[in-house]
């Protein structure tokens, strides 16, 4: 082959390398957002008493996927049983509760972006069911997706095999340390009464691994929905490497 074809041939190849990356997702720019937001009264009723559906949530127009399961975990956490069927959708679930639902019932659902950070989209979720008595159910819960997997990450896929045990024990530190903290570790009888708890609430937020608790989980209700942070730095040789953020 002469220098000259040589040569066509390496920049056809440099051509079609750069025409490749090109069309490559880039992780590190944040996928678009919209949001949805709306309130709807029980048709017929006005007034502040009437049952009402609020929804705020937010959609991915370049990931369909992620929509959905935003929408189906919006919808088990309206769930007031555990077996109780979903609706086909949030706005099938709206219609369905303004239905049957008496006088100062409500429901608040919401999906929000955490955070955007090496290819995951952290969605924090929240829910609020008002029954008409002084205090509600609020919820929570957190989405880590994936956007090179197309998929929620659950602890099977975040932690190394047999190291369960050890995210908790981490975790049981960043009690111990969220207690010294708010001084909490002085109240004997605190600790005995509120000790630590797993929670299914794990965000791989930027900075730290994010415990969210239910109110009432691990504190009294008056201090809310409680956090812990785990540091990325102690959770070497537990969490797969690939989802360590750089640096650590």
């Amino acid at each position: 082959m002469s220098l000259v074809k040589i040569a066509s041939v390496a920049c056809i190849a440099l051509t079609l390398g750069a025409c490749q990356s090109l069309f490559q997702p880039s992780y590190k720019t944040p996928l678009e957002v919209t949001r949805d937001k709306s309130e709807q009264l029980k048709p017929g009723c006005s007034g502040a008493d009437c049952p009402l559906v609020n929804l705020d949530t937010v959609h991915f127009p370049a990931e369909p996927q992620l929509d959905a399961i935003i929408e189906k975990r919006l919808l088990q956490m309206a769930r007031t049983s555990p077996d109780a069927p979903l609706p086909a959708s949030l706005g099938a679930y709206r219609e369905q509760f303004l239905r049957s639902a008496a006088d100062h019932h409500g429901i608040y659902l919401q999906s929000k972006v955490r955070e955007q950070h090496d290819g995951l989209v952290i969605i924090e979720l929240a829910s609020y069911l008002d029954n008409g008595t002084t205090n509600g159910t609020p919820g929570r819960g957190f989405i880590n997706y994936s956007r090179q997997q197309h998929k929620a990450l659950g602890l099977g896929d975040i932690l190394l095999p047999g190291q369960e045990d050890m995210f908790w024990k981490a975790a049981r530190v960043a009690h111990n340390n969220w207690l010294i903290s708010t001084h909490l570790d002085r109240e004997a009888e605190f600790v005995k009464a509120w000790p630590f708890q797993k929670t299914p609430n794990v965000a791989l937020t930027s900075r730290s691994v994010t415990l969210k608790y239910d109110v009432a989980a691990i504190a009294p209700a008056p201090l809310g929905h409680v956090e812990l942070q785990i540091p990325y730095e102690r959770l070497r040789g537990i969490f797969k490497p690939e989802l360590l953020p750089d640096g650590n």
